[in-house]
């Protein structure tokens, strides 16, 4: 039962990292342009080059430090056991490629996202190492 919690709690706060990251400081810091959708699939579709470069950094930093932060909370809740670092980690790699795939980027943001998740995932796992505990048998 813990590491079904670990799960959830962990994905829950990479998600609500991302959101920090992307929505509250990205958008704030850049604002996106009058009339602008963020949660209208066919607007950013079009959109894409109006949205500030600033803007897209963020969304790319969301995405690391979301996988880390997730996986790092799941191996802390769950003490024991990887299952839910990798569960967290892999429901974000997910989001984030799905991301890439479905909304046309410029290559340099295309390929960073994609890198820095893929580092982001390597780091929460080794951070995420360090929480569990190996009892002797």
């Amino acid at each position: 039962m813990k590491n079904v919690l670990a799960t959830i709690v962990g994905f829950v706060i990479a998600s609500l990292t991302v959101y920090i990251f992307e929505s509250l400081i990205g958008q704030n810091l850049f604002p996106l342009p009058e009339g602008a959708n963020p949660m209208d699939m066919e607007w950013l579709k079009t959109n894409m080059n109006q949205i500030p470069i600033g803007s897209k950094l963020f969304v790319v930093l969301a995405h690391f430090f979301g996988i880390v932060t997730g996986m790092f909370v799941a191996a802390k809740i769950s003490k024991k056991s990887m299952i839910p670092t990798y569960i967290v980690g892999a429901l974000m790699l997910a989001a984030t490629f799905f991301n890439i795939i479905m909304l046309p980027k410029e290559l340099w943001f295309t390929l960073t996202d994609g890198i820095l998740v893929i580092i982001g995932f390597l780091l929460g796992r080794q951070l995420a190492s360090k929480q569990i505990k190996v009892s002797d048998i």
